[in-house]
């Protein structure tokens, strides 16, 4: 009669064996830190480049200063005056904040209106208008701008401040699926209770809709403000004139008389970068959250 040995029990305080600590495992742990290194260099050192020009001086650059070679005096802030009185910065500043504020209000009003229709109403083609949209978001830009320019033109806001604003209300689709994402994890019962007591629906929409959609305005708001800051195209096309410039399109134009004047240009491009950086480090949780909520509602 053979016998075997019994089968040896782990204690209940001894500690598993690790699993995946294996030469693989580590392999991948280190392929994955140094994509993320790799990823922060790709990132930091284009900016890294552009803080330290800023700093240098004509007879720096002159000298062929490398684009990594530290300035000689980091006090030296003679180019962001520069940049603010020749480069026309400052009135950049004011025209870009006038097209963001009409541009956001209006993108939030016309979004959330489009989501709440699409919501809350049956019409007819009503899958079909959905779809449209879906497919508006596909197709490139470009390839609709000579008819977008005549429309803009026909409507005589060529040259003008309000030619992008339009534009920026009229062609957001992604503001319209947050929204629509948002409205229905809202309960219809209290469009109903609401109509019972009389509310028609643009009452409806403007107290109880849309103050339910203040985590989507929120990240509306952010993702839409940084695109329109940072945008260069639409500007630049339907705003030549110099005075109408943003701040994109200023740091474009800036210019010296022999040429560009790098150091200056680059002093340009941190005053534009500051804002746009600052704002994303300070309400990058509210994009996460807003967005996150809004695909699993």
């Amino acid at each position: 009669m053979s016998t075997t040995a019994p089968r040896a029990r782990r204690s209940p305080g001894a500690p598993r064996a690790r699993r995946g600590s294996g030469p693989l495992a580590l392999s991948a742990v280190a392929a994955k830190y140094l994509s993320l290194v790799l990823a922060c260099l790709v990132v930091l050192v284009p900016l890294t480049s552009v803080l330290m020009t800023s700093f240098k001086t004509s007879g720096e650059m002159a000298r062929g200063s490398g684009a990594l070679t530290a300035p000689h005096n980091w006090f030296n802030f003679a180019n962001y005056v520069t940049a603010f009185k020749d480069g026309g910065m400052l009135q950049g500043f004011g025209n870009t904040l006038f097209i963001l504020l009409f541009s956001i209000v209006g993108t939030v009003l016309i979004g959330s209106m489009a989501a709440y229709a699409i919501d809350r109403f049956e019409f007819r083609f009503k899958k079909l208008v959905v779809s449209l949209f879906l497919v508006a978001t596909l197709v490139p830009a470009v390839t609709t701008q000579v008819a977008t320019f005549q429309v803009i033109n026909g409507f005589g806001l060529f040259d003008t401040r309000w030619a992008p604003i339009l534009l920026y209300m009229g062609t957001d689709i992604v503001s319209i699926y947050i929204f629509l994402q948002f409205i229905r994890g809202i309960p219809v019962s209290l469009d109903e209770a609401a109509r019972i007591d009389g509310a028609s629906s643009l009452r409806i929409y403007w107290t109880i809709i849309l103050p339910l959609l203040r985590p989507a305005i929120a990240t509306v708001v952010i993702i839409k403000g940084i695109a329109v800051y940072n945008d260069f195209y639409i500007p630049f096309l339907y705003m030549p004139d110099e005075n109408l410039g943003t701040v994109s399109t200023s740091l474009f134009r800036f210019k010296g008389p022999f040429g560009a004047q790098w150091q200056d240009i680059s002093a340009g491009a941190v005053l534009v970068i500051i804002p746009s950086l600052l704002a994303f480090l300070f309400l990058q949780r509210f994009i996460y959250s807003g967005l996150t909520k809004g695909a699993t509602k």
